[in-house]
């Protein structure tokens, strides 16, 4: 597993759907115009430290399962046992999905 470092989180995007129930293929340009991406939360790092006290702050109210929205750009894209994850920082998750 990849472990992520300060405040930042290990995200795995869902399958992206290939085609529509009705078995119209969607090219890969359908998502272009999209500003975000959505993804689970797969790791959490411990939090960034204070520059003025030295103590770590904790990475607020997100946890391993969430699902989260983030800026498209935002994340570094690595490949981790064969699966693409992606490292984000906590400033770039815009917000967590439930239900």
């Amino acid at each position: 597993m990849v472990i992520p470092m300060d405040a930042r989180l290990v995200v795995k995007k869902p399958d992206r759907q290939e085609r529509t129930d009705s078995g119209i293929i969607l090219p890969d340009t359908v998502d272009e115009g999209k500003q975000t991406e959505q993804g689970e939360v797969l790791a959490v790092g411990p939090g960034m430290r204070s520059m003025v006290t030295g103590d770590i702050i904790p990475v607020h109210n997100i946890e391993v399962g969430d699902m989260v929205i983030y800026t498209k750009y935002s994340g570094t894209e690595i490949v981790h046992n064969g699966e693409e994850v992606y490292i984000v920082m906590e400033k770039d998750i815009i917000a967590k999905v439930e239900g």
